[in-house]
């Protein structure tokens, strides 16, 4: 009963310490048996060896070594896994076509293309579609810089929507302290973006002067 405590004779605790390594659950049925003690669960059996670290000595892990009893055996023909078995040169049912695209957690359009991923070595990667279009037209971007969305709308991935900016630019324009660049005024934004460039640039050359 929970909450009761058992009391367990000196033959029985040295009867449970000797079998400790046997199996627990036939252990447990054998002590029962001998002691007549139908009070003792498996649970209370358990709890016992555990409160004297009466340990089995198995640890549950396949230990270094270990041959697998069917190493080396071929599987036995079963035309019902057979039928669903992954064949050599199959090509996954969820692998997306090329050009497949999908939208991340952050609002970026990505799109799949034919470049190796470094990662897993697939034949296909996904890369932001506003970045890949707008180095197909302009180019790679040069070290330090990132592009920026003009009009608000990540989806848009035209290249003409995006512009290279330096890096340091960004909390001038969206930070905490920044213009509001993302959700001012469209007719604002131009106006936004140009100062926040003379800035930069006023601060750039300021910080060469200073050398």
């Amino acid at each position: 009963m929970k909450g009761v405590r058992i009391i367990y004779s000196k033959a029985e605790l040295a009867w449970v310490e000797a079998h400790k390594t046997d199996v627990r659950k036939e252990s447990h049925a054998v002590f029962v048996e001998l002691f007549n003690r139908p009070d003792v669960s498996f649970e209370n059996y358990k709890s016992l060896c555990s409160r004297n670290g009466w340990k089995t000595g198995r640890t549950g892990l396949i230990e270094k070594g270990n041959i697998p009893l069917n190493k080396g055996k071929k599987m036995p023909f079963n035309p019902n896994s057979a039928r669903t078995q992954f064949k050599k040169g199959q090509t996954p049912h969820n692998a997306n076509y090329l050009g497949h695209e999908r939208v991340s957690k952050d609002g970026y359009v990505e799109i799949s293309v034919d470049e190796t991923n470094p990662h897993t070595g697939f034949e296909r990667r996904y890369v932001l579609k506003h970045r890949w279009l707008w180095e197909q037209k302009n180019g790679p971007i040069k070290e330090g810089h990132c592009l920026k969305c003009l009009d608000g709308n990540l989806a848009n991935t035209d290249p003409d929507n995006w512009v290279e900016i330096p890096r340091a630019m960004l909390p001038r324009l969206c930070g905490r302290y920044g213009r509001g660049f993302d959700h001012a005024d469209p007719d604002l934004k131009p106006v936004i973006m140009a100062v926040t460039k003379l800035e930069h640039k006023a601060r750039t050359v300021g910080k060469e002067a200073d050398k």
